[in-house]
Parts: structure tokens; sequence; C-alpha cells
């Protein structure tokens, strides 16, 4: 279907509508919704509109405004990895509990002329058939509200009223067919007609009797056989008794369903949520753990450092009393071997220096030739024995050569 934003750009969407169960103050309604899926769908949230019906109006609040559309937290953190429609739906059903987007209001159209329906119920005593009458469905009075009536297009669902109150039940005949839903009739003892009396609208005399009043209550009824059809064959207290049950268990039944089915939904999402509260638990909980072991590390190594900055400064302070220092004494080794290999690189090096100045008296003309060739033969000579005398000492003390 086309969408048209509110900058004139046109697109085709993908449009879901349809109804949510929602409980208010005990009572279910079925609120009409549409959803917008976008084009980038799911990277980018839904646009939901509440559909009221002709006989419905938007309650603006934090959550719907006048065009109604919906604004929710949930949609608002859309997140394209954990967030769905079921959840979403879930989310409308919850918080319209608590804040419904529509209310119902009353049609006024021009009054239609009554019809009457007539039922044969017995009375007691009489032994004679009495039509009782019941009016039919009159748009210009307010509707009695069923809350168990489910949503079908334009029809006359109930839903909260403005201010928040819910329709009382009425003792009166509504626009429901539903023949469960009558109750007993107290019978008249006389069969003088009183039209002043009768509580319902009266056919014309010329095409049938007229009826007997409606009874304040059912307590009056006479005592009748409950032995099932009379000699008349007509209804007995015993069929209304147990039309009444069927009625009741049926209705609760109903009711009983779709409570089990919004109790259903409702414990789907607390499941789902579960299930990702318990991976974030995993997750904080690894987390921690490896927190801590870096913690321990960290700790051994401070106390590590600390240890070497007290032996560093314990040594300085040692130096720093010693006047005169002997170099040979102050570096020492762990075994005469070591001691060796120490003395023969020492001197390796020093007679590595004296050929380097040797090439450099050569160079400035204070020695002559024979003289420069005879000194770095026998330097050369002393330098290739020690060599060879410290890679004797490495080898025996197993140093790597």
């Amino acid at each position: 279907m086309s969408q048209v934003f509110s900058n004139r750009i046109e697109k085709k969407l993908v449009n879901l509508s349809g109804t949510i169960p929602v409980t208010f103050k005990g009572t279910t309604y079925h609120i009409p919704i549409s959803i917008w899926l976008m084009d980038t769908h799911p990277n980018n949230a839904p646009i939901c509109y509440v559909k009221p019906t002709m006989d419905m109006r938007i309650k603006m609040s934090m959550y719907v405004d006048h065009n109604g559309k919906i604004y929710l937290p949930y949609l608002h953190n859309w997140t394209p990895t954990t967030s769905n429609l079921l959840d979403l739906i879930g989310v409308m059903t919850a918080t319209f509990s608590e804040t419904p987007p529509v209310y119902s209001v009353v049609r006024t159209e021009p009054s239609v002329n009554p019809v009457t329906y007539p039922t044969q119920i017995p009375y007691g005593g009489t032994g004679s058939n009495v039509m009782l009458p019941y009016t039919s469905i009159s748009t210009s009075s307010t509707p009695t509200l069923n809350p168990s009536t489910t949503y079908h297009g334009n029809s006359n669902t109930p839903y909260p009223l403005y201010n928040n109150q819910f329709p009382t039940p009425s003792p009166y005949p509504t626009g429901s067919t539903n023949t469960s839903n009558f109750l007993p009739y107290t019978p008249s003892y006389t069969t003088q007609n009183s039209s002043q009396n009768c509580p319902y609208p009266q056919q014309p005399s010329s095409a049938r009797p007229e009826y007997p009043p409606y009874p304040p209550t059912a307590s009056n009824l006479p005592n009748t056989s409950t032995t099932g059809l009379n000699d008349g064959g007509t209804i007995t207290e015993e069929h209304i008794k147990a039309s009444l049950l069927s009625a009741i268990e049926d209705k609760v039944r109903r009711r009983f369903n779709e409570q089990m089915a919004q109790n259903k939904a409702e414990l789907d999402i607390l499941q789902h949520s579960q299930r990702e509260l318990s991976l974030g638990k995993n997750k904080l909980d690894s987390i921690l753990t490896s927190l801590n072991k870096e913690k321990s590390e960290l700790e051994q190594n401070i106390q590590v450092l600390r240890d070497k900055e007290l032996e560093l400064e314990m040594a300085i302070s040692k130096l720093s009393k010693e006047d005169n220092i002997d170099i040979d004494d102050a570096v020492t080794t762990t075994a005469p071997l070591y001691k060796q290999i120490l003395n023969a690189f020492a001197e390796e090096a020093a007679t590595e220096d004296a050929i380097y100045y040797m090439g450099e008296a050569l160079r400035r003309g204070v020695i002559d030739l024979d003289v420069f060739l005879k000194q770095v033969r026998s330097l050369s000579r002393k330098q290739f024995m020690l060599r060879a005398l410290m890679q004797r000492c490495r080898h025996k003390a197993g140093l790597v050569a």
C-alpha cells in the first residue's frame, strides 16, 4: 500500500491492520491499529497508528497524538537485532491497558419505529400461551455495551468512556440477537390490557393482543411444572434454566479462553525477556571473571615493582655511603671460570683499542711502518689467544656460543 509522509513523499510499504486485545479494569477491548513497515525494515522502527471506527474517538495522551500516531519508548529505542513486531504488540497491549487510546461516542440518527419479536413463554396457573415482546435495536438511544463483544469492522464494539467509566449492565434488551441473554418474566394474572403500564412498545391491537407489563423482579413467578413440556407443548422453567446455564457456561468459557490467550502471550514475552536477561547475565559474569583475573595479575605486578624499587633504593643508599670504589671489587662473579671469561674479554677489548690507536699513529706519522707492523703482529697474536681462551671457557661453562 502507498503511504504519504509529512514531506509529501509517497512510498509503497507493507501495511498490517487488525485489532489487539486490551484489558482495562478487568474488561477486554479490541483496539484497531495499523502498522506500516518501512522499506528498510528491520533497521528502522515501523510507523504505528490507532484506527478508530465511526463510533470511536481518539483520546490524546503521551502515547497517541490527535492523528492517532503511536509514540512508545520501544519504538524510540528500536534495534534491528533485538526488536520485533511480536514484542511491539505486547508493549502496545500493556501500555493501552493503562492508558486507552480511544473512547466510545453515541451516534445520533433518526429514530426508527421499533419492531417487537414475540416469544412464547408459559405462565403458571392460566394454561394459556401469551406472547412477550422484545424491542428491536434503536440507534437513537445509547446502546448497552457488552464488554465481551469482539471487534468486527464498524460494529458497536464497547470501548472505555472518556471519563474512564465502564458501562453498567442493563436489564433491558440490547441490540444483541443472542437469545441466551433473556430473563424470565412474571405472567399477568388478569386478562385486562393496560398500555400505560407496559414498558415496551405495543403492536396494533388489530395484529396481536397486548402484552403484560415488565415485572420489577423475578421473585413473583408462580409455581409451574418443572418436568418438561406441559400439555400445551410450551417451554417450562426447566428449559429456561438450562438455557441460562448453557449461556453462562458459553460466556465463561469464551472469557476463559480469551484470558488464557492473553496470559499465554504475556508469558511468551516474559520468557523471551528472561532468555535475553540470562544471556546478558552470562556475558556479564564472563566479563567480571576476566576483570577479576586481570586485577589479580596487576596487583602481583605492582607488588613485584614495589619490591624492586625497594631494592634499588637500598643499593643507592649503600653506594652513596662509600667514598672510594674499586672497579675490580665492584664487579664480582659467582665462579672463578666466569671471572676468567670476564678478564679475557676485558683484555681482548683493550688489545682491539691498542691496534686502532697504532693505526692512528701511523697515519699521523708518529711512528714508521716497520714499528707499526711489528707491534700490530704482536698485538694480533695476543688477541687471537685471548679469543681462543674465551671460547674454551664459554664451552666449559656451558654458555651459548
